[in-house]
């Protein structure tokens, strides 16, 4: 069973703008995409909140998605995050098999 994670980042002054451009241009986000199990990950920006950007995640199973969580690639996203004060938002949703 698949999963998707949308994670609202939001902040002030640019801040989750800014932290997604510096994941996409150091490459972290093109080496999370690349892991197993990872089926797309992919920034989204608010027409209505200019402060807040949207991650929607996929993974194939929770297993992967547990493996990237103690992944070297989930640390560097936390500094980033503290470096630039983000708040989080989350919601898991679950595909249904047919």
């Amino acid at each position: 069973m698949s999963l998707t994670v949308n994670i609202f980042y939001s902040g002030k002054d640019g801040a989750a703008i800014k932290f997604a451009n510096e994941v996409i241009a150091s490459g972290l986000i093109n080496r999370i995409r690349a892991e197993e199990g990872n089926l797309g990950y992919e920034y989204y920006l608010s027409i209505e909140n200019k402060e807040e950007v949207l991650l929607i995640d996929k993974w194939v199973n929770q297993e992967a998605l547990d493996k990237h969580h103690k992944s070297i690639m989930m640390e560097e996203i936390n500094k980033l995050r503290n470096k630039y004060n983000l708040r989080l938002k989350i919601y898991k949703y679950y595909d249904q098999e047919e």
